[in-house]
């Protein structure tokens, strides 16, 4: 849970960075990859990105800039990455000038339950990672470069002149 702002924008820089790089690997073709013939694609994860960040923000009573929540998934790999782009600047932006420190232990709903401000926004950077994380192996399916997030990649370990380790 977030008890400053600025905890949550320096961590929310990094994460949507992250984010963006995932999104920016990706490919128009790769976005129909799926684990499973019953799975989620990865065109769909990306797009569920893009929308969460509307869809909690607007729970949380903030108004972040977007795409319609029911808004459909762009066939463009780019069209996605440029809608997620703008929408997380405007995530930390929205936090920045709207919340205070203080306001971060207040309780709102958020899905019929009494959330703190500062567990909502903890909740939603755990919600992206968890589908970044799914995205990583429909990329590694779809036979694209990954890029590291927390740590060098397989590909650029290569890059990097070293040997990847098992």
């Amino acid at each position: 849970m977030y008890r400053t702002i600025s905890d949550f924008i320096l961590d929310w820089k990094y994460e949507s960075t992250a984010t963006l790089k995932v999104l920016h690997a990706l490919t128009d073709e790769s976005l129909h990859q799926k684990v499973s013939p019953d799975g989620r694609s990865l065109g769909f994860l990306a797009w569920h990105l893009v929308l969460t960040l509307i869809e909690m923000g607007s729970k949380m009573g903030l108004q972040i800039t977007g795409p319609a929540e029911d808004s459909e998934q762009p066939e463009s790999a780019s069209e996605i990455a440029s809608a997620y782009d703008i929408s997380a600047k405007s995530v930390a932006e929205v936090v920045r000038t709207t919340w205070s420190d203080a306001s971060l232990d207040e309780k709102i709903d958020m899905y019929g339950e009494p959330w703190k401000r500062g567990f909502a926004l903890s909740s939603m950077v755990k919600h992206q990672t968890h589908h970044r994380a799914q995205m990583t192996v429909l990329m590694r399916q779809a036979g694209l470069p990954v890029p590291g997030v927390y740590g060098p990649s397989r590909e650029e370990w290569v890059k990097m002149g070293m040997t990847p380790q098992k």
